[in-house]
């Protein structure tokens, strides 16, 4: 069974097709599939480190940058608002990591 899908050969995160781990994972895409072990439970839809990423570094998918690590992002690790930045909106690490709500700005 593939649980998840790396779009582009030069991705270095996949979007899980179903809720998945902690534990192993198949990743299929453009190459053979490959194996990953999630360091925790990631949901159906949300990205997946498929190497190391060091902070600052640029997150890859669809082969362009889609942000950057906020902090060293670990093979199999969730990647998220919690340690993924824009770059080109600074309030994107004041997000909340669940809902994507601004939590620096009061809405009334």
């Amino acid at each position: 069974m593939i649980h998840g899908f790396k779009i582009h050969p030069d991705d270095n995160v996949a979007t899980l097709l179903v809720d998945a781990g902690p534990g192993p994972v198949v990743v299929g895409g453009p190459a053979a599939p490959a194996d990953l072990t999630l360091a925790a439970a990631i949901e159906l839809g949300h990205k997946v480190a498929l190497a190391d990423i060091p902070a600052g570094a640029a997150i890859v998918k669809f082969g362009v940058s889609i942000g950057l690590a906020s902090r060293d992002v670990h093979r199999g690790e969730w990647v998220h608002l919690h340690n993924c930045r824009s770059r080109f909106d600074a309030r994107s690490s004041t997000l909340d990591v669940h809902t994507g709500a601004t939590t620096d700005t009061r809405y009334e």
